[in-house]
């Protein structure tokens, strides 16, 4: 295969996939540590590269990818409840199946960070007023106390299904099916306040409104830039995401002990929310996937040449 075809097939790939992964740049999880690898490599600092499963790609029925996805601004509206949201970073393998499906691969850290969001008017805008005795005191100690701060932060709960490479090129389309959970922290929410969880999850199906700018670069295994590299990059950047029609569950494990203020902040949020009344928008994303240019010519160790050149890149 040319050069020019090659690109030309990557390219559908990639955007098939890099667009449905920076949909995936809303959501976060706690800190995880990353390397940090030169050149071409640079934005790759979390890819699995050394799970099993990506190590066993051959190639040729199982191709190994890297995937990060980043977007600096977005919003979430759950409810009556809208946050605004930060900086995000997804990033994860992705193993390209010779049937034309895909398969994910997280971090061991975790695919999913973010930086956390402050809920607007804090807890008296989450749960006060209110005609709950109970509640009722904790809103009047509120007033101009720092425990009014509430943030909240999306982690991921479940492995990413449903990929639909066709809809990573088009609009209007669901690209991917995402379960995850909100995570309220505050001091009188406790440790455990979520909306949504692992057995009754936010489900996320981010579509295309936009389409992004497309760019592909080839480079050695080491990141350097070469025009004959034996690995290529996917730069997809600045689409917009969006999804309109997840439901969400009621809040629970709120308020210390015994989830005393689920209720309150339920009713005031509106929640449990039915699809249609909730939307989730991305901005400028900016999407980068690499892998070998032609896996086929190292079967069946395509996995293990993806891993070292890497590592290369870091050590």
């Amino acid at each position: 295969m040319n050069r020019s075809a090659l690109g030309a097939r990557v390219a559908t790939t990639a955007t098939a996939l890099g667009t449905a992964l920076a949909a995936f740049a809303a959501t976060g999880t706690a800190t995880a540590a990353a390397a940090q690898p030169n050149g071409e490599w640079a934005p790759f600092t979390r890819c699995p590269v050394d799970a099993p499963v990506m190590l066993a790609a051959d190639g040729l029925a199982k191709t190994p990818q890297c995937v990060v996805a980043a977007s600096a601004s977005g919003s979430i509206k759950l409810g009556n409840t809208t946050v605004t949201t930060g900086k995000t970073n997804l990033q994860m393998g992705v193993i390209q199946n010779s049937d034309g499906t895909s398969t994910v691969v997280a971090p061991a850290g975790g695919a999913l960070l973010a930086d956390s969001a402050t809920v607007p008017g804090g807890l008296l805008g989450l749960m006060c007023p209110s005609d709950m005795p109970g509640v009722t005191a904790i809103c009047e100690q509120l007033s101009n106390s720092t425990l009014n701060k509430i943030t909240a932060t999306v982690e991921s709960v479940g492995t990413p299904y449903a990929f639909n490479q066709t809809a990573g090129i088009v609009t209007g389309e669901p690209i991917v099916a995402l379960p995850v959970r909100i995570h309220l922290q505050n001091p009188i929410l406790g440790d455990n306040c979520y909306i949504g969880s692992r057995s009754n999850p936010i489900v996320l199906r981010p579509e295309n409104l936009t389409f992004p700018d497309f760019g592909i670069s080839f480079f050695n295994g080491d990141g350097t830039t070469a025009d004959d590299g034996e690995m290529s990059r996917i730069n997809l950047t600045g689409a917009t995401q969006n999804d309109d029609g997840f439901a969400v569950p009621g809040a629970t494990g709120c308020g210390l002990g015994l989830g005393l203020v689920n209720a309150a902040v339920n009713a005031k949020t509106g929640l449990p929310a039915p699809a249609g009344s909730n939307n989730l928008t991305l901005n400028s994303s900016q999407t980068h996937l690499a892998g070998l240019t032609a896996p086929g010519t190292v079967a069946p160790n395509a996995g293990k040449v993806l891993s070292q050149a890497w590592h290369s890149a870091v050590d």
